[in-house]
């Protein structure tokens, strides 16, 4: 018997990819393209037109409405996890395939459609939990 618990700090979401990542959320309003937008050597995001550029999403919690561009940018998260420069977790909005399969082969938690979002907000301490399909704000 068990009891699904949610505190005040625990936000139901949709499970995309499996596991739990903890850290300081990076948020943005804009989707990220990873082919062309993230460099996957330092985890920093180069596209000049991107409202973070020149952040690094490395070791973060990155939360964004989804992603855009080339199929190959599930690849480049692959390559930013084999660098050691990928994000501990992804939370979007809605995602779509090219995240969703780049966190899978990459084995980083990703959630999506969040019930509440006013307090997810830069700089905030979360665990993502992939398995479960939860954001805890700590």
């Amino acid at each position: 018997f068990k009891i699904n618990y949610y505190s005040d700090f625990m936000i139901k979401c949709r499970n995309i990819a499996k596991g739990k990542g903890k850290g300081e959320l990076i948020v943005s309003s804009e989707p990220i393209s990873f082919l062309g937008g993230v460099n996957p050597e330092n985890g920093e995001i180069i596209d000049p037109n991107h409202e973070l550029k020149g952040e690094i999403i490395k070791d973060k919690v990155l939360f964004i409405p989804g992603g855009k561009g080339s199929t190959v940018g599930s690849y480049v998260i692959f390559q930013m996890m084999k660098n050691s420069t990928a994000p501990k977790a992804i939370i979007c909005l809605n995602a779509e395939p090219i995240i969703a399969t780049g966190a899978i082969m990459s084995d980083i938690p990703m959630v999506d459609s969040p019930e509440e979002v006013k307090d997810l907000t830069n700089g905030t301490l979360v665990e993502v939990d992939g398995d479960n399909g939860t954001i805890e704000i700590l």
